[in-house]
């Protein structure tokens, strides 16, 4: 799932030179900047006032060899760090070799892949290859309603699963104004925030239930699918806590809808598990995989049952896109989740997260406008709050004026806003980041923390 976040310093992401170009300016070029401002089309805040011209593992560089320290693996994606040598081998050889296909074309990478993801998750043994996260999402979307004959889709008031129509329509973020209605039969319920209750005092498990009570007044009995991150990353690193995911799934179960889970940035290992949902210890009907399945090429999938493959063939189900199942991606992908497993890089990003919270709950001790540190494994989120309001009021000017500094350092993260949040400092470093190289980032977010600080 692709989204709208704030690169460091306030919004956006980086503007790159136009397809071909040889040799890119260095960021600072006045003309590289008057040529983008001319050409470029915002989708959403500002781009960014540094321009990579390549990327080596945790870092990336300018032309005038600035290097930045990239805490946010890409959009959250390059989970092996950029331009992993096996990664670029495989593209090398996939794109020599079998590269696109018509989509009735069925070849050995995708196969390959298909059955190495069924392996990881045996009771979700049937597979599809698309391209993004919001087309996957789309793609789930459709499966539950063709095989529920429902047509309501339920998801949380801050969650991100994607762009296109019907993903957007779960979407509730961002991006719900100005485009006329969303899909009919689409409702939200809040996600439970520790930090920021929606009750005071009032327990995960009573919010859920009073969230399903309103559910059910409003449908109108077409209830086809609820669609959940179990860290609502967008949403302000926002994680389910412990059994939530299950006691959802059961919610569900009563009601005949179809539990999607959107695991787009925390598959594959970066939470400490291979999946974030597997702590709970229930699978999806659905799950949707993108960002990290590629490590930063474009890449999803979604999995489900035999049970609901079987209906979706009964009923006719339709997906037919120009890249399902390309060969190339799949050949990628399968290259992914063999140096995650090797590498054993799910209990790697445990160990890295812990030093990296460790590091997080330092500077918040330091810092008393550092609200809250959450999150889990290489997916952590900082929360800035205002000191003199008090907790429950955030601090957007604070934190756009951390992270600006930052960037000028050297370190690369992102904001989020999402509710009464003024800003979340999203972290998700690769699963390969090293102890340096975390503490690197621990330094350069102090060192801007105390310059911030002494401007105040």
């Amino acid at each position: 799932m692709d989204d709208l976040t704030m690169p460091i310093g306030a919004t956006g992401m980086s503007v790159g030179a136009p397809i071909g170009m040889q040799i890119q300016p260095p960021a600072d070029d006045a003309a590289f900047w008057t040529r983008a401002r001319r050409h470029m089309l915002h989708f959403g805040g500002t781009f960014v006032p540094f321009a990579p011209v390549r990327a080596e593992g945790s870092f990336v560089f300018d032309a005038a060899g600035r290097r930045v320290l990239d805490f946010t693996s890409g959009q959250m994606s390059a989970i092996l760090g950029h331009c992993h040598p096996e990664i670029v081998a495989t593209v090398r050889d996939a794109a020599g070799r079998l590269d696109h296909l018509f989509s009735s074309m069925l070849s050995p990478p995708v196969v390959d892949l298909a059955e190495a993801l069924a392996r990881l998750v045996p009771s979700l043994p049937k597979v599809m290859l698309l391209s993004t996260g919001g087309e996957a999402n789309e793609a789930a979307i459709k499966i539950a309603k063709l095989v529920t004959g429902g047509w309501e889709v339920v998801g949380f008031a801050q969650s991100w699963h994607g762009m296109t129509g019907g993903a957007a329509s779960a979407t509730y973020k961002a991006g719900r104004r100005g485009y006329g209605p969303a899909a009919a039969g689409s409702f939200a319920i809040p996600a439970p925030d520790s930090f920021r209750p929606r009750f005071a005092g009032v327990s995960w498990q009573a919010e859920l239930d009073d969230g399903f009570a309103l559910l059910d007044r409003q449908s109108t009995g077409n209830l086809a699918a609820f669609i959940a991150e179990p860290i609502l990353s967008s949403g302000g690193i926002i994680e389910l806590p412990e059994g939530y995911l299950r006691a959802l799934a059961g919610k569900c179960a009563e009601r005949g809808m179809k539990l999607i889970v959107d695991e787009a940035q925390t598959g594959l290992g970066r939470t400490g598990l291979m999946f974030a949902f597997e702590r709970d210890g229930v699978a999806p009907d659905i799950l949707v995989l993108s960002k990290t399945l590629g490590a930063g090429l474009p890449l999803s999938a979604v999995m489900t049952s035999e049970a609901i493959s079987e209906a979706c063939d009964a009923r006719g189900f339709l997906f037919y896109t120009t890249h399902v199942n390309d060969p190339l991606p799949a050949a990628v992908g399968l290259k992914v989740l063999e140096i995650v497993e090797r590498d054993a890089l799910a209990a790697r990003a445990a160990a890295m997260g812990a030093r990296l919270k460790a590091g997080l709950w330092a500077l918040q001790e330091r810092f008393p406008w550092v609200g809250d540190v959450r999150g889990r494994g290489l997916l952590l989120g900082l929360e800035f709050v205002d000191e003199d309001a008090g907790k429950r009021r955030s601090a957007a000017a604070l934190s756009d004026a951390v992270t600006d500094r930052a960037l000028e350092l050297g370190l690369s993260a992102n904001i989020v806003r999402a509710g009464a949040s003024g800003g979340v400092l999203r972290i998700a470093p690769p699963l390969t980041v090293s102890d340096a190289e975390i503490d690197l980032g621990l330094e350069l977010l102090a060192a801007a923390m105390r310059e911030v600080a002494a401007n105040m």
